[in-house]
C-alpha cells in the first residue's frame, strides 16, 4: 500500500525526473513529504511564476518534461504566467497542482478553481485525479501529451485527500515516446523540388531538436550551400558564422532578409510554425496561400496547413526529417550558391554593433566585449524588452542549446530562466540580459541562485522606464507620456543584500572589467548598466521616434 502522494513520486522517478521546481503549499504536503528522501532535487522558489518559468527552461533546454508545483487558487494563477510561456513556445512541462479535498467540489471552498475550465486555454490536456490507484495512468499520459507531436504543457491536478489516502496500484513505467516519420515518397518530392528551385530558403524554429540533428543539418546546408535563417528566439538551431547563415527571422528583422524571404521561389520550414513575430505580423507568407512554393515539415498534423497551405506538407520532428534528408546528393552547380553567400554578407553587416550612441554607455561595444570574450558554449536567457534587441542581433550564437527565451514576448522570464540553465549546467557560464522592468517582474528568484549557489551574471540594462512601451507610445501619440516612467532600486545594493556580487556601470569602459570581476567572484551577480533612455533601439533615439513627422 502507497500513498497518492508517494505514487505521484514513484511515477516521477520512472520517468526519470531527477529535479522539481516549487514554491510549497499544505494542499500536496503528501508529495512534499514522499520527495524528501526521494532524491529527486527540489528547487524552491520564491513565487509560483518564477517556478513555472524554471521548469519551463529546463524543457527548453533538455526536451524532457520540466516539472514544477505549486499549491491551488493564488498558487496556481501565478504559475499561469509560465504555463503561458511553455503553450505558446511549443516546451514539455508538466504542472503538479494541489487540489481543494474530493468531498468540497462545487462549495468555493477555500482557494477553489476548477482548472479543466480555468487552464484549457492555457495546456495541452488539464486532468484531476481523483482515485490514487489511476496515478501511474495520468502521469504516464501526461509526460506522453507533453512530447508528443507540438509539445506543450500539461496540467494535473491533486485533490488533498486522494494524496494521503493508501492504495494498491500497479509500478509506474517510462511512457513511451510517439515520433512520426517521412514517407520515402514525400523525400523524393522534397529533393526534386529543391533540384527545381532558383531561390530557395530554410528557416529553422521550433522545438524538438537535438544537438546531432542541428549538425547534420548544418551539414546538409553546406553541402547544398543553402541560405538559412533561424526563427525568433530560436537562434542556437544553426551556427551564425556558419557560411550558410542568413540571419534571425523575428522582431526587427534584416529589411535584405525580408525581401529574400518574400523573393524565395522555395520556402522551407522546419519545425517552425511562422507565427506573428517570426512572420513579420503575417507579412512575410501570404495566407492561406503563400506565393513561395512552400514545404512545410512540422510534428503536429494540425499545425500543416492550419495557416499557410503547403506545397508539401511533412508530418516529422526535425531530427527525422533531418535523418532522411542527410543522404541526399546536391546539384553539382547549385544555382542559389551566390544567392546564400550575399546573404551571409548581408547579416554580417546587420549584426556588427555600432560602436556609438546616446549617453555615456554605448551597448554596441558592451556587445562587441561580450562577442571577444564570453566562450562560445555560454547559455544567454533573456525576458521581453527593447533592451532584448541588442543580443538577438548582435550576439552571434555559435552552438545548439545555448539559448532560453521566450517567443511569447513574456517580461520576467530571463532571471528564473537562467537558474534553472545554471543548475543544469553548472560548469558553463549562464549570462542573463534583462531590463530594469522585465528583472523587476521575478527579481526575487535571485536570492533562490544564491540559496543554491548558481553564480549567473546577470546583465540589467536600466533606461528607467518600460522601453518597449515608451517607444510604441512616441510613435502613436508623441509626447504624452503615461505610466511608461519607473522608479528602480539600487540594483548593485540589492545584489549584495542578497548575498550576491554587484556592478554599477556608467561608462562604456567600465563594463570589462566589471563583468571579470563579477566571474570572479563566484556568486551569483548583477551588472547594472545605466542606459541613456534616448538610446531605445540601436538605429533610432525617442527623440527621433518621437520627431518622425
Amino acid at each position: 500500500m502507497k500513498t497518492g502522494g508517494e505514487l505521484i513520486v514513484e511515477a516521477l522517478k520512472a520517468n526519470g525526473v531527477s529535479r522539481v521546481s516549487c514554491v510549497p503549499g499544505e494542499s500536496y504536503l503528501a508529495v512534499l513529504d514522499a520527495l524528501y528522501e526521494s532524491g529527486i532535487e527540489v528547487l524552491v522558489c520564491r513565487q509560483e511564476g518564477g517556478a513555472a518559468m524554471m521548469a519551463d527552461s529546463w524543457g527548453r533546454l533538455t526536451g524532457e518534461p520540466g516539472i514544477c508545483m505549486v499549491t491551488r487558487g493564488p498558487g496556481a494563477t501565478n504559475a499561469s504566467a509560465g504555463l503561458h510561456i511553455a503553450k505558446q513556445d511549443s516546451i514539455p512541462m508538466i504542472l503538479f497542482i494541489g487540489q481543494i479535498g474530493r468531498d468540497m467540489k462545487e462549495r468555493e471552498a477555500f482557494q477553489e478553481v476548477e482548472y479543466r475550465r480555468a487552464f484549457t486555454e492555457f495546456a495541452k490536456w488539464v486532468g484531476e485525479i481523483d482515485d490514487a490507484r489511476r496515478i501511474p495512468e495520468f502521469v504516464t499520459r501526461a509526460f506522453a501529451v507533453a512530447t508528443s507531436g507540438r509539445p506543450g504543457p500539461v496540467v494535473l491536478t491533486l485533490p488533498e485527500d486522494m494524496l494521503t489516502e493508501a492504495v494498491e496500484a500497479v509500478q509506474a513505467r517510462p511512457y513511451t515516446p510517439v515520433e512520426s516519420h517521412p514517407g520515402k515518397s514525400q523525400i523524393a518530392t522534397f529533393d526534386e523540388m529543391l533540384r527545381n528551385a532558383r531561390r530557395p530558403m530554410v528557416i529553422l524554429g521550433g522545438t524538438r531538436w537535438d544537438e546531432k540533428t542541428v549538425l547534420d543539418f548544418q551539414d546538409f546546408a553546406s553541402r547544398f550551400k543553402l541560405p538559412v535563417g533561424c526563427s525568433f528566439r530560436r537562434q542556437m538551431l544553426f551556427d551564425h558564422l556558419h557560411p550558410s547563415y542568413a540571419g534571425d527571422v523575428g522582431i526587427g528583422i534584416n529589411p535584405a532578409l525580408a525581401h529574400e524571404i518574400k523573393d524565395s521561389d522555395l520556402l522551407i520550414l522546419i519545425g517552425a510554425r511562422m507565427s506573428e513575430m517570426p512572420s513579420s505580423s503575417y507579412t512575410l507568407l501570404d495566407i492561406p496561400y503563400p506565393k513561395q512554393t512552400l514545404v512545410h515539415v512540422y510534428p503536429d498534423p494540425e499545425e500543416l496547413g492550419r495557416m499557410y497551405r503547403p506545397d508539401l506538407a511533412i508530418c516529422a520532428a526535425p531530427a527525422e526529417f533531418v535523418a532522411a534528408i542527410k543522404d541526399l546528393q546536391p546539384p553539382a552547380l547549385p544555382l542559389w550558391t551566390e544567392r546564400k553567400s550575399s546573404m551571409h554578407d548581408s547579416y554580417l553587416k546587420w549584426s556588427t554593433p555600432p560602436k556609438s550612441g546616446p549617453g555615456n554607455v554605448h551597448m554596441g561595444r558592451i556587445m562587441a566585449w561580450i562577442e571577444e570574450n564570453v566562450p562560445i558554449d555560454a547559455i544567454f536567457t533573456n525576458g521581453a524588452g527593447n533592451y532584448a534587441t541588442w543580443v538577438h542581433r548582435y550576439h552571434r550564437f555559435r552552438k545548439y542549446n545555448t539559448q532560453s527565451a521566450p517567443t511569447s514576448g513574456s517580461m520576467g522570464y530571463g532571471l528564473p530562466a537562467a537558474v534553472a540553465a545554471k543548475q543544469l549546467f553548472p560548469d558553463r557560464e549562464v549570462v542573463c540580459f534583462a531590463g530594469d522592468g522585465c528583472f523587476m517582474m521575478h527579481g526575487q528568484e535571485f536570492i533562490t541562485a544564491v540559496r543554491y549557489g548558481l553564480p549567473i551574471i546577470t546583465v540589467l540594462v536600466n533606461n528607467g522606464i518600460y522601453g518597449t512601451i515608451r517607444m510604441h507610445q512616441e510613435r502613436e501619440y508623441p509626447g504624452r507620456v503615461s505610466a511608461t516612467d519607473l522608479v528602480n532600486p539600487d540594483f548593485v545594493a540589492y545584489a549584495q543584500a542578497f548575498g550576491g556580487h554587484g556592478e554599477l556601470v556608467e561608462k562604456t569602459e567600465d563594463f570589462g572589467p566589471a563583468y571579470l570581476r563579477a566571474r570572479a567572484s563566484g556568486k551569483p551577480a548583477i551588472i547594472e548598466i545605466r542606459l541613456d533612455p534616448e538610446a531605445i533601439t540601436p538605429a533610432k533615439t525617442l527623440t527621433q521616434i518621437r520627431n518622425r513627422n
